[in-house]
């Protein structure tokens, strides 16, 4: 949730904060309104406890028909304040739904806009040149015996797959090289639990407009998740972290779970866009002074692991309008891939500020001891769509694949042959 002190101090911020996300700019009026009620309802009830307890006074020291005439006006006074309670729960209630409402607060150099407005920020690494008919990655998978859609959807249905020999043992390589680097830069490894609460889940800002992608367990009211960003926030829920030494950085590495709903017709082919997949997700939590600082690092340790599979990528600004609820500014790093002439997101990091501790009520003290909210910032390491890119980018005219230096030690080998 956002910062009620911003919204009354600056409320054309998140008024401007909406329309470059497209969203409408009449919630943050509700919001406004709604916090006035809840603080005049707490004023009152307030107030009105107080007198209650004077009046009890009163009557403790009246005796005969005074006591008596007090006593009736004590019931009185006590139905004002049990109706100022329900007014200020009802209150409460209203701005909770209002304030839920409303996404982070975009940062000012964010591209206003939607999905297409994004700003390329760079490009490293040029396309390869094939003097042959280049295959797409699951091709070349099916060649390599490393990629079985057909029995993925045999066993349970479309956008779902196997990894089979080498294209299981390339996905461990990968993922265990995104764990590697991050426990050298002082990363936690976690392996998370892939089934949270429903607060946990909304606490990350997850069951508004995107909870349509979430797959939830009825019987047990709890969600499977979509990244281990998820319980890593959950993590410190209700918890006063120590942040004086700097920030605290998680790696989880998890199965995640999406449904992609309204998806229908995009990237279909392969496993671009599944169901389920692997990641390394890194996330932090640190001081909001800290959180920009903290973003460009989470970039740069992107851009490591991306250099260590050796294939053309660019970054760029996501626009406002495309960067969820939570996130405040997020970057994309895109892999091109060759058969599609175009590039595809490979990782993401976002800077969420505020905005998910508030509501997971996770805080640190401050130089002077008192409570405040954390950051929390999120970036993919490593995932499952990595391999095609490190497919299409490598492949060889005879079918083979040459894998990345970065990989061998863990891999074993330095080429996929055909089987």
């Amino acid at each position: 949730m956002i910062d009620l002190r911003t919204l009354r101090e600056n409320p054309d911020a998140v008024r401007a904060s909406q329309r470059a996300r497209g969203e409408d700019e009449g919630l943050v009026d509700a919001l406004l309104s709604a916090d006035e009620r809840r603080r005049a309802a707490i004023a009152r009830a307030d107030a009105l406890r107080a007198e209650q307890k004077q009046f009890g006074k009163q009557v403790g020291r009246a005796r005969g028909e005074e006591r008596d005439a007090l006593l009736a006006k004590g019931k009185e006074l006590a139905a004002e304040v049990k109706a100022a309670e329900a007014e200020q729960t009802d209150a409460e209630a209203v701005l909770d739904g209002a304030h839920r409402a409303i996404p982070n607060i975009v940062y000012p150099d964010v591209p206003p806009g939607g999905e297409d407005d994004y700003v390329v920020l760079k490009h490293v690494g040029e396309p390869r040149t094939f003097d042959f008919e280049p295959l797409d990655h699951l091709d070349l998978g099916a060649r390599l015996g490393a990629i079985d859609m057909e029995r993925g959807a045999k066993v349970s249905g479309s956008r779902f797959y196997f990894l089979t020999g080498v294209g299981a043992q390339l996905q461990l390589a990968l993922l265990n090289l995104a764990a590697q680097q991050a426990v050298a830069n002082g990363f936690t490894l976690m392996i998370p639990p892939v089934l949270v609460r429903p607060e946990i889940m909304g606490g990350t800002g997850y069951l508004g407009a995107h909870a349509a992608e979430v797959y939830h367990l009825a019987d047990e009211d709890l969600y499977l998740v979509g990244t281990s960003e998820v319980p890593l926030a959950g993590y410190h829920a209700n918890e006063i972290l120590d942040l004086s030494a700097g920030p605290r950085r998680y790696a989880g590495w998890s199965s995640c779970f999406r449904r992609e709903a309204g998806s229908y017709g995009k990237d279909t082919r392969g496993i671009i866009r599944v169901h389920q997949f692997d990641k390394v997700e890194m996330f932090v939590y640190c001081r909001p002074a800290d959180a920009e600082a903290e973003h460009a690092r989470l970039l740069a340790w992107e851009e490591q692991m991306l250099a260590k599979i050796e294939v053309p990528y660019r970054v760029i600004d996501t626009a406002a309008g495309d960067l969820g609820s939570s996130a405040a500014r997020k970057f994309d790093a895109e892999a091109w891939l060759p058969t599609q002439q175009t590039y595809r997101e490979l990782t993401s990091t976002s800077n969420c500020t505020t905005f998910q501790a508030r509501r997971l009520a996770v805080r640190y003290r401050d130089e002077n001891g008192r409570p405040q909210t954390a950051a929390t910032l999120n970036g993919t390491l490593a995932t499952t769509r990595w391999i095609v890119a490190i497919l299409e980018n490598h492949q060889q005219p005879d079918g083979s694949v040459t894998v990345p230096e970065a990989l061998r030690p863990l891999l074993g080998r330095d080429v996929l042959s055909p089987v």
